[in-house]
């Protein structure tokens, strides 16, 4: 995890429209903007090494911000992929300079509990427990958790409580990998 120093000077105007949140999260765009241009700036130099970009978040958690970046391949992700990885896009990042101040990047796995996000998630772990959070009811539950059957028509179909239901994918605000440890 590196901090990457930028914007260190702010006029006070900006340190005020800061203040007030008309700078969010101290970026040159939204906090949506910012994850999908560094989606589309990753995912090549990803790519051309073999890696899978599952997901990248831009976050505050306390005082700091972070850009959080997930990757993935069948073999796994070590510390040393990691590194590559982060080499890689950080010369990116800062010509990019999309964000104005101070931030830590991780480039991490996703780890066990891995977020699905694309139809292709959904196909490739047809058959794994997942867990799946709503955004309205269905079958009167906003969470449930069941093994995935697949995916037909925009719905996952997945196997809760001894039957399958549907679920639309546009009706899904997360779904991970669910792993029992028994």
């Amino acid at each position: 995890m590196k901090q990457r120093s930028k914007g260190a000077h702010k006029s006070h105007s900006q340190k005020q429209e800061a203040k007030r949140g008309l700078f969010f999260g101290g970026a040159r765009g939204s906090k949506d903007r910012i994850e999908t241009l560094v989606t589309q700036m990753v995912e090549p130099l990803a790519e051309a090494m073999g890696l899978e970009l599952v997901e990248v978040n831009y976050l505050k958690e306390g005082p700091n911000w972070y850009l959080r970046i997930f990757i993935d391949r069948p073999e796994g992700i070590d510390l040393d992929i990691c590194q590559a990885l982060s080499n890689k896009i950080e010369p990116v990042l800062d010509e990019a300079d999309l964000i104005s101040q101070s931030y830590y990047l991780e480039v991490s796995s996703p780890g066990l509990e891995r977020p699905l996000k694309k139809e292709a998630d959904f196909q490739r772990y047809q058959g794994n427990k997942i867990r799946v959070t709503t955004y309205a009811a269905v079958e009167g539950k906003k969470v449930m958790e069941g093994t995935l059957k697949g995916l037909s028509n925009g719905q996952i179909m997945l196997e809760w409580d001894d039957r399958i239901i549907s679920v639309p994918l546009n009706m899904i605000a997360s779904a991970r990998l669910a792993v029992d440890f028994d």
